[in-house]
């Protein structure tokens, strides 16, 4: 029996390192999916401020050709009035000169608007570009440690599995089947010592013939409590309380 239980703590422990691969390699996709999810943020707040950069730009140019537009405009009012012999037409033109010069003035005011605009915009697009390039670096880097610590684990879990199986192979069906079926129950500590009278797995007391059982080691004895496989080393106290 104590060949079984050895057995069954080989395999356990190959369980266990097992689950700890699967959940590291559970934790990469997701890490990989924030790095890309942080690198298309650093692109989009850069292309948002390029955008910004053109607009402003594109108004900047429309404030342009609306300053000529009613500079044109005074022109041919002008014109007018130099033809017209009327008092109450020039005058009515004169009215139209104002109103485009005031126009351009408002124009030229929100033309330094937007020219301290474009200023600050291009700050913000040299800042973003900035950090698109440091993202992107720092996402590489760790990109191509992911797909390295991903290869490395799952050629690991490999080897692990193959072992497992070896392992299996050199237990009873029965057993295994028992060993499995609380390895899903329990998750990673299904077979478990005896300390101090009590079980390793869920610290249930024993009484005392439980404990000798064991330490004969001539059957499988689990805990009546949890269902875990006992054993007993020389090591281990048995006393168990009164």
């Amino acid at each position: 029996m104590y060949d079984i239980i050895e057995k069954l703590l080989i395999l356990q422990d190959r369980d266990r390192k097992i689950m700890q691969i699967r959940e590291q390699l559970g934790h990469i996709e997701p890490e990989r999916e924030s790095l890309r999810a942080q690198t298309s943020g650093a692109a989009a707040a850069l292309e948002a401020a390029k955008t910004r950069s053109k607009q402003i730009e594109s108004d900047r140019k429309q404030r342009e050709l609306d300053v000529e537009a009613k500079k044109q405009q005074i022109g041919k009012y002008s014109l007018q009035q130099f033809q017209t012999k009327k008092n109450e037409e020039y005058r009515a033109l004169a009215h139209e000169i104002e109103t485009c010069k005031a126009d351009i003035s408002k124009l030229e005011d929100q033309q330094l608007e937007l020219m301290e605009q474009a200023e600050s915009s291009q700050i913000e697009t040299t800042a973003a570009t900035r950090e698109m390039e440091r993202m992107k670096k720092l996402a590489d880097g760790q990109l191509k440690d992911l797909a390295g610590r991903e290869q490395s684990l799952t050629a690991e879990l490999a080897g692990l599995e193959s072992n497992r199986e070896q392992i299996k192979a050199a237990v009873d069906e029965t057993t295994v089947k028992r060993y499995e079926r609380l390895m899903k129950m329990k998750g990673g500590s299904v077979v478990v010592g005896i300390q101090h009278g009590v079980c390793g797995g869920c610290h249930m007391k024993f009484p005392v013939q439980v404990v000798v059982t064991c330490q004969a080691g001539k059957e499988l004895v689990t805990c009546p409590n949890c269902g875990r496989i006992l054993y007993y080393t020389r090591d281990m106290d048995l006393a168990v309380a009164d």
